[in-house]
């Protein structure tokens, strides 16, 4: 039996991949085993909409999201729970989620994922009714993310400005949380409650996440000064991020925030202000998903 497939195109999404994505869709899919729909959005959220009334009508067996990080979490956000399987062609910037379940950055090769349909179950992290695919941050992370709301231009070179630009001006800040009913005061440049391992670009903020264990990551980081960069940089993209004496690695079924102070959040690359406490949970294998 022929699977029916809605894709959710983002057209301004990261860097452009998705202009011409009808003509590679028509092209690449299997045309004896899938049947599709495609449609746009048109707003910020918009693909969350678009994926709640594909699930209430019913017809669908997978859902997906062309685009980047933000556009995989609206979908995320609509599938979690249902028999609908979540599809990622990866056309942002970071592309996080995609990375780690080693989907391919190329759209052709993504499709062809698609085409063979093998499913699987991974976590999500709830924050005060927020979903969460990827990872999530407060602090200098949370900062960032603000700020890129507002940038004209997408990618790895506008984000790489702000932090230079604020790098050395944003303070660290005083944070109390509870992990799994333990409570500790640190004080943080940023925090990160990781369920994939990556912040995208192929940098690994978390490395010993893993998507379908029950658990969040917690990655504490404090200021990490200027001639201490060019060695804790690379355990970036070295998958040792969490050796560095800068960090301080958790992991935890629970976790509360008691005063974020900014309110703002880093979920899945798009700055949301949602509130000074946080409370932060994962939910065991509630997404279906297609994976390499």
């Amino acid at each position: 039996m022929k699977k029916n497939i809605l894709f959710i195109v983002n057209p301004v999404s990261g860097v452009g991949k998705q202009k011409k994505i009808e003509n590679v869709i028509e092209s690449k899919i299997d045309h004896s085993l899938i049947d599709y729909t495609i449609q746009y959005t048109e707003r910020i959220h918009h693909g969350r909409e678009l994926a709640q009334a594909a699930v209430e009508q019913g017809v669908y067996d997978a859902i997906v999201a062309v685009g980047g990080d933000g556009s995989v979490n609206d979908i995320a956000g609509a599938l979690v729970g249902s028999d609908i399987a979540l599809a990622i062609i990866p056309c942002g910037s970071g592309n996080g989620l995609a990375r780690n379940l080693k989907i391919p950055l190329t759209p052709a090769h993504a499709i062809e994922v698609i085409n063979h349909f093998k499913m699987a179950e991974i976590d999500t992290i709830d924050v005060n009714g927020h979903i969460v695919a990827s990872i999530a941050g407060i602090g200098f992370d949370a900062h960032v993310a603000r700020r890129m709301k507002l940038a004209k231009v997408r990618g790895l070179q506008a984000y790489a400005k702000i932090i230079v630009a604020d790098y050395t001006t944003y303070k660290e800040h005083t944070y109390k949380l509870i992990i799994d009913g333990k409570e500790i005061e640190r004080q943080a440049w940023f925090i990160s409650f990781a369920n994939s391992n990556q912040f995208g670009y192929n940098t690994t903020i978390a490395p010993m996440a893993q998507l379908d264990d029950g658990l969040i990551d917690i990655c504490i980081v404090d200021r990490i000064p200027l001639l201490h960069l060019p060695l804790t940089a690379p355990l970036l993209y070295l998958n040792h991020f969490q050796l560095s004496q800068h960090v301080e690695y958790y992991k935890a079924h629970e976790v509360t925030v008691l005063n974020n102070k900014e309110r703002w959040v880093n979920i899945d690359g798009e700055g949301e202000s949602i509130g000074e406490e946080l409370h932060f949970v994962n939910n065991r294998k509630n997404l279906k998903i297609i994976v390499g």
